[in-house]
């Protein structure tokens, strides 16, 4: 157990931030899996909406360092590409 006040404080800002992190990546992810969803279905509209609120969430998360750069645009480019498939 850490015994300097700083380290405490560290522990504690560090698990709100893990905490903040799970919830940001687990709605990316929900929203991903609605797109997904909505073009197995065959819902270009409907997915072409949920695209531009990932896409915003996605730069949004990568800015503020809780997703890699990479992994945000990896996602948006293969998300726009099953979209056009349809």
């Amino acid at each position: 157990m850490a015994k300097l006040k700083s380290s405490k404080k560290r522990i504690r800002s560090n698990e709100r931030r893990r905490l903040r992190n799970l919830r940001v990546r687990a709605s990316v992810r929900t929203e991903m899996k609605k797109i997904e969803q909505a073009v197995s279905e065959g819902k270009a509209q409907e997915a072409r909406e949920y695209l531009s609120e990932v896409a915003s969430q996605l730069d949004s998360a990568a800015v503020k360092g809780i997703i890699k750069k990479n992994y945000a645009s990896r996602n948006k480019s293969r998300l726009a590409k099953k979209l056009n498939a349809v």
